[in-house]
């Protein structure tokens, strides 16, 4: 039971050090191979001019860019 414990602990332990990670970096999850970036393509969707929500994001992640400390 005490070996359960520590391993239950460890793992809240390491859930919480990626929860502080994210909160304080506020960078999404990647894979490895570099998704859509790594076809050339910008953005997820083909169409030439993107839909309100899309625009609205894309504002979002400029601000956010512009605003972070590097």
């Amino acid at each position: 039971m005490q070996t359960f414990i520590m391993v239950f602990a460890l793992f809240v332990i390491v859930v919480l050090a990626m929860a502080i990670g994210y909160m304080v970096q506020r960078k999404t999850i990647s894979g490895s191979c570099g998704g859509i970036g790594a076809l050339g393509m910008e953005k997820a969707c083909d169409c030439d001019n993107p839909c309100e929500k899309r625009k609205e994001r894309m504002k979002k992640e400029e601000i956010w860019k512009e605003n972070q400390i590097h």
